[in-house]
């Protein structure tokens, strides 16, 4: 809450969100989305400059090498994650 609000007046401002939100079943592929589109583009930005250096069409390359790695980084994170996550829980001791 908002200090200096009272707790209906915090309550209102919630309710009166039209925020767009997607419904939880999808977790899954809003997850893989939002990780392939960080990833795929930090990769190729890292691998575009290794390969070619910083010129005039450094970022012209990127975007071409986007095209590519995102819809198949969109992919491997989909099927990758529930490995991922039983790996995780077979070393993380819980508590």
């Amino acid at each position: 809450m908002i200090p200096g609000t009272s707790q209906s007046t915090a309550q209102n401002a919630t309710q009166k969100s039209t925020r767009f939100r997607i419904p939880r079943p999808l977790t899954p592929y809003v997850f893989a989305l939002y990780m392939a589109t960080i990833m795929a583009f930090l990769m190729c930005l890292v691998i575009t400059v290794t390969e070619f250096g910083v010129d005039e069409h450094y970022m012209e390359n990127v975007k071409n090498a986007y095209r590519v790695a995102m819809p198949a980084a969109f992919v491997c994170v989909l099927i990758v994650r529930p490995i991922v996550a039983r790996l995780v829980a077979w070393t993380v001791h819980p508590h």
